[in-house]
């Protein structure tokens, strides 16, 4: 991958192992520095909040899970990409 890549992770334990460390080293990518557990930072996890809230506007709201799949993929694709 090289050096233009930054890696993106949320700084717990498992991702800290000496095994892991040495994996992104040898490829040359840079981590990012964050405190651990930082969830807030996190920008996957506006993105499921953002869907969640869609969803849960929905009227009416999806009751079964092929519904569901069909409204997490439309509003999917309504995500802003700003």
């Amino acid at each position: 991958m090289g050096a233009e890549f930054l890696f993106m992770d949320d700084n717990t334990r498992p991702h800290r192992a000496n095994i892991a460390d040495e994996c992104l080293q040898s490829e040359d990518i840079t981590r990012m520095d964050w405190p651990a557990y930082s969830l807030d930072l996190n920008p996957i996890d506006h993105v499921w909040d953002m869907l969640g809230r869609r969803i849960a506007a929905r009227q009416p709201p999806p009751t079964f899970l092929p519904e569901l799949r069909i409204a997490l993929l439309d509003e999917r694709c309504n995500i802003p990409q700003d």
